[in-house]
This record gives structure tokens, sequence and C-alpha cells, in this order.
């Protein structure tokens, strides 16, 4: 409220007027009966408002989520076509160097694809063992000390998943007893 020169004398600013006055949303709404209703009513439509907002957030949200698995099967569809033949070869006409070559460029193709959606194999052999991303499933002796705790065979390699791991890979790590 802005003082005129009169003293005790108040007019309302302009944005003061649009907004409403402290009393409009008091619990028993403003000095005039009709105000109150305008109260209600403004509370009601935002109240709508913003359940359609949350409604449409989430619909965003799932049909974000409904295009990133369809880019990922797309990219899926090539391989699992070449699957598709192997498995309707004549095993009479072909011989298992040639399927065995079918099968290893079908498992380069799914790498590939899904390797550009974020996958990582853990493959850890050399490496020193991490238990945040191996898993041991047995120990070897080792004779030389640097090789205490460094993995030697992988069973099972491992997967991560834009920063998640999604199987731990399975090991087995040397020990060292000297």
């Amino acid at each position: 409220m802005r003082q005129s020169k009169k003293k005790g004398d108040q007019t309302p600013l302009p944005e003061q007027d649009a907004m409403g006055s402290e009393n409009d949303f008091a619990p028993g709404g403003s000095d005039s009966g009709a105000r109150g209703g305008d109260t209600s009513e403004r509370y009601l439509r935002l109240a709508a408002e913003y359940d359609n907002y949350r409604k449409r957030s989430a619909k965003e949200r799932s049909d974000a989520g409904t295009r990133a698995q369809a880019d990922l099967v797309r990219q899926l569809i090539e391989a699992l076509d070449d699957v598709a033949r192997f498995a309707h070869v004549d095993p009479a006409t072909t011989d298992a160097v040639t399927v065995v070559q079918g099968v290893d460029m079908v498992e380069k193709k799914l790498l590939k694809a899904l390797g550009g959606a974020g996958l990582e194999i853990v493959n850890p052999v050399g490496e020193t063992f991490d238990p945040a991303l191996h898993e041991a499933v047995a120990t070897e002796p080792t004779t030389a000390k640097e090789d205490d705790h460094v993995v030697s065979r992988v069973y099972q390699p491992g997967y991560v998943f834009k920063s998640q791991l999604l199987r731990p890979a399975r090991v087995v790590v040397k020990q060292w007893n000297g």
C-alpha cells in the first residue's frame, strides 16, 4: 500500500490489487463474500493445473523411456535376424566352422549395439582384484608377491551399464602365501 499525501489515506498499488490482499487467502476469506468465492475458485483452478502438470510430466517420462527402449530394440533387430537365419540352417550342408564364424559375427553385432547403448564388458584378466566389480569364485597360489590379488582367469565376464554394475565378473584370483 502506498501512503497518499493525507495521513491515513492508503491507495493500493496496481500489482497488489491484481494479486489480492492477505485476507483473500485466509481461511475465512476476504471481507466481502463475493471475494471468498473467487479465492476458492482460484484454488481449485490451481489444484487442477498442478494435477494436469503432474500427469503430463509422468506421460512425458514414460514416452521418453519407451523411445529409448525402441532405439535399443531397433539396434538389436539386425542381430536377431542373423540368429533366425542360423536357426534355419540345414545341418547336413553346413560345416561347424561356418556356424562358429556366424555365431561369432552375431556376438560382435550384439556387443556393438549394446556398447553403443552404454554397456561395458568387465573382463579383468591381469588386473588387481576389485570387489566392487569382481566376484572371486576361487583362488590359486602364486610364487610372486607382485601377483598377489591379481585376477588370473575369468569364468564369466561382468557387465556395467552407464556406470551401474549389472553383474560382477566371476574370477579366479592369485594369492601369495609367502
